[in-house]
């Protein structure tokens, strides 16, 4: 099976637009996005809890399995060659891995400038400095900063190779749904996308559930979307048989 839809949900909620969250997902569960207006952006990063300089690489990701995109099939790959999850779903067919996060000065241009200090919760919460707000949780900074991936989200080249944020790309009810493959601290944003052009501020939430992922088999889709998959899942549960073994030693 490459869906968990028919599962109830371990934990759920609504994280509203313009917010920032994390959470650590044990290995063997999926995390579950939904876009209920079909507007929405999740921008994510990915961390090893176990040892916070193991995080997402973007570059190995997409070169390792010769994509611009990411879709169902491929996997998110950390900086030491282990797969963090495996996207088992994507009813919208394109995930965005290259557009990053907007910044104060982005926002500021595109939508006007309103603070905290005036304005509340109505303020213009950019991705960028959201995203540093999770990072401060954990004791990460500006330099532990890496690329993200952006659910929902479309960015395409077009023919002079011109980047284009496609608009409608995803609708309301659009499932992504992430298998993690080893223990990742997830740090999400539900800010609007960088190069979103709406006239009005994006403010868009996401639904989130987490759920007993299926067991990984030997013909299991994502492990064999492409070769080097396959190795980095050996890679990856030779990781997790140590880590495994080193707890029990430490026991």
């Amino acid at each position: 099976m490459n869906s968990t839809i028919s599962q109830e949900p371990i934990y759920q909620e609504v994280i509203n637009g313009a917010a920032h969250w994390s959470v650590t997902v044990p290995a063997g569960k999926t995390l579950r996005f939904t876009n209920p207006e079909g507007a929405s952006n999740v921008s994510l990063l990915f961390y090893n809890p176990k040892d916070l300089l193991e995080r997402y690489n973007a570059p190995d990701t997409l070169k390792c399995q010769h994509t611009f995109k990411l879709t169902k099939g491929n996997c998110l790959y950390s900086d030491m060659g282990r797969v963090f999850c495996s996207i088992t779903r994507d009813d919208t067919g394109w995930i965005d891995s290259v557009g990053g996060l907007a910044n104060k000065q982005k926002v500021a241009q595109k939508w006007g400038e309103r603070s905290y200090q005036t304005q509340g919760n109505l303020w213009l919460q950019n991705g960028y400095d959201a995203m540093l707000v999770e990072l401060a949780k954990y004791g990460l900074g500006k330099r532990d900063m890496a690329a993200n991936i952006n659910l929902f989200s479309k960015v395409a080249a077009d023919a002079e190779g011109n980047l284009q944020f496609e608009q409608n790309a995803s609708k309301a009810g659009d499932v992504i749904e992430l298998r993690f493959e080893m223990d990742t601290l997830v740090l999400m944003t539900t800010c609007p996308h960088p190069m979103n052009p709406a006239s009005e501020y994006p403010n868009h939430g996401v639904e989130v559930a987490m759920l007993e992922a299926d067991t990984v088999s030997e013909d299991d889709y994502c492990r064999n979307f492409r070769p080097e998959n396959g190795r980095g899942f050996e890679n990856t549960e030779r990781y997790r048989c140590v880590s495994q073994a080193s707890t029990c030693c430490e026991a």
